[in-house]
């Protein structure tokens, strides 16, 4: 059976819909945001480095709380409030001309992006079945990609014609692209909040779960593919094979287009905690293959045979990320208490945050300075992560009312009402 290229029909169609809009904000946001700050408003490099880097570690801590409030207040009442002060925030933009604005800005929209994906995890957890949820974010992931790929499209037009009315007109869109977004969300029925239900445990339970932070590092461990092809290739291109410097931008178009068709096939063997346990297994050494031949392109070899290792390192790379990918939103689900999924999501997607931040200090200093053996080191601690997990899972599975057989929680998932 061919796997479709939409979702069903219903909430998990729109919930795509949605995803689509504020993906292609955020394509045409990315692909400006650092010159407009630098050539338009002046700011230097590092101040933008420095804010950017503040505004993702404070980003991080907010998914807790807000998932919290997702849990509490319903996931799509909080998505529709987040996307539309992430609007705001943006627009804030336009008429920000020095760096003590800018950094509250910055600031803001992290927080609003992390408390978003939260609450919209919650709201997937609240609306799609377990056996569809893996699936359904599969299909998410496409559609984010192919979002971030048109409004990149956008961001280069704004980036050829260099004005500032340009660059305004691009930061327009990523605010509209939020408002359709949220509005867009409007169309679902509201979750019912179960948070309050219960009295036993601690307000922010997932902080004081170990078990499900150790899976959660693992996880954040394989996340450090992350600035591989946005950041250290294009750099070791430029070092290595200056020639090539084209190149560093197809890799990317290439990892795009990958996941846009073939992240829904790849997520159709997870299904459990097990077999999620085995993709990001098979993820770690996919990656460790693919560091490895990233590496062998550090040796005294053509030109030509440096692009075809780099072509092949980066096949090989975006199907472990989608491998991890399916792996890693499966039990990320599985293991979160029905109850409180908007905060174990929120603490989950801290992985993001955090590869996003320490990932470029920790890489740029390996991979570059280390050449090949700093591409093996990497490639071990992939593999590492990956054949850790399955043990890190089955440890935070014990005594969560897990059915020895089949994986599942025993209990009704959370309801969804029209409100």
């Amino acid at each position: 059976m061919p796997t479709r290229l939409l979702p069903p029909s219903g909430p998990q169609r729109t919930l795509a819909a949605a995803q689509l809009a504020s993906a292609i904000g955020d394509g045409a946001y990315y692909t400006c945001s650092a010159l407009y700050f630098t050539h338009v408003v002046g700011m230097s490099a590092a101040r933008l480095g420095l804010g950017l880097a503040v505004a993702w570690a404070l980003g991080s801590l907010a998914g807790v709380p807000l998932g919290h409030l997702a849990d509490r207040r319903g996931p799509r009442r909080t998505a529709v409030l987040l996307a539309l002060a992430t609007a705001a925030i943006v627009t804030s933009f336009l008429v920000i001309r020095s760096y003590p604005p800018f950094l509250l800005a910055v600031c803001l929209y992290a927080t609003t992006q992390s408390g978003l994906t939260a609450a919209r995890q919650a709201l997937v957890g609240g609306l799609v079945s377990r056996a569809e949820r893996t699936g359904l974010l599969a299909h998410l992931q496409s559609t984010l990609n192919g979002g971030l790929a048109v409004g990149a499209a956008i961001g280069g037009i704004a980036l050829t014609v260099g004005t500032r009315a340009a660059f305004l007109a691009a930061f327009t869109v990523t605010a509209l692209g939020f408002v359709a977004g949220g509005l867009i969300l409007l169309r679902l029925p509201e979750v019912r909040s179960t948070a309050g239900e219960s009295s036993a445990g601690p307000r922010f339970e997932v902080l004081t779960d170990r078990r499900y932070a150790v899976v959660a590092l693992v996880n954040t461990v394989l996340l450090l593919r992350m600035p591989l092809l946005s950041l250290i290739i294009p750099l070791w291109i430029a070092e290595r094979a200056p020639g090539l410097g084209w190149l560093g931008s197809a890799l990317f178009v290439l990892n795009t287009l990958g996941v846009m068709g073939f992240q829904v096939r790849a997520a159709r063997g997870v299904t459990g905690l097990a077999s999620a346990s085995q993709a990001v297994r098979s993820a770690g050494l996919l990656l460790l293959a693919s560091c490895a031949v990233f590496g062998l392109s550090a040796l005294d070899v053509p030109v030509w045979a440096v692009a075809v290792l780099l072509v092949a390192a980066s096949i090989l790379q975006v199907v472990g990320e989608m491998q991890q990918s399916a792996g890693s939103w499966q039990i990320s689900f599985d293991l979160a208490p029905a109850d409180r999924l908007g905060q174990y999501q929120g603490f989950f997607g801290t992985g993001v945050a955090v590869a996003r931040t320490l990932g470029p200090l920790l890489l740029t200093t390996l991979l570059l300075d280390g050449g090949l053996l700093g591409w093996l080191a990497l490639g071990v601690l992939f593999l590492a992560a990956g054949h850790a997990m399955g043990p890190a899972v089955r440890w935070a599975e014990r005594d969560r009312g897990y059915r020895s057989s089949g994986g599942s929680l025993v209990g009704a998932a959370t309801a969804a009402e029209v409100p």
